[in-house]
């Protein structure tokens, strides 16, 4: 029963981080899309008097990727910012449990913000908003934002679980 649950938690797991490593691919695509449309942009402006159109609104749009994308591989690879002092001065069932409580309330926030990054998505649709100088619709980076905050949720709930049933990795 035990090895049967390990199994399907592995294997989720493997899912997971195979989504996250690709959102994080798409993130590293976007900054070097950033790099080389902002390095057209200045040799353009300053040697051609030619800049790109609609550059900026472009580069803001890479942004959101490159930020958003890359949230779910950071977290899985526990990469954000960590404090550490008191955690190793409390005994392990109680940093488990706080370990658990604090999973669990990045979960419901993850939830929050894929619940209501979908809403705002659908109204933006809804209401024909593009950017301001190329007209690119933006409910597709909305709805990207919010898958990766669906994912992030899917890391945190397996490293919850993890934490939860004592699994080490």
């Amino acid at each position: 029963m035990v090895y049967e649950m390990l199994s399907k938690l592995d294997r989720f797991e493997r899912v997971v981080d195979a989504l996250s490593h690709w959102l994080n691919w798409i993130a590293g695509v976007a900054i070097a899309l950033m790099l080389a449309l902002i390095a057209v942009d200045i040799i353009g402006a300053k040697l051609f008097r030619w800049p790109v159109p609609g550059g900026i609104d472009i580069v803001g749009l890479l942004g959101v990727v490159a930020i958003g994308f890359a949230i779910a591989r950071t977290q899985a690879l526990r990469g954000h910012i960590e404090v550490e002092f008191f955690e190793t001065k409390i005994p392990q069932k109680i940093r488990n449990f706080v370990d658990a409580v604090i999973y669990a309330l990045g979960m419901l926030l993850f939830v929050l913000l894929t619940w209501k990054t979908c809403e705002y998505g659908y109204t933006l649709q809804s209401k024909g908003e593009v950017s301001m100088t190329q007209g690119i619709p933006l409910y597709p980076f909305v709805y990207g934002m919010a898958f990766c905050y669906l994912t992030v949720f899917l890391v945190l709930l397996v490293q919850c679980i993890r934490v939860v049933y004592r699994i080490n990795k």
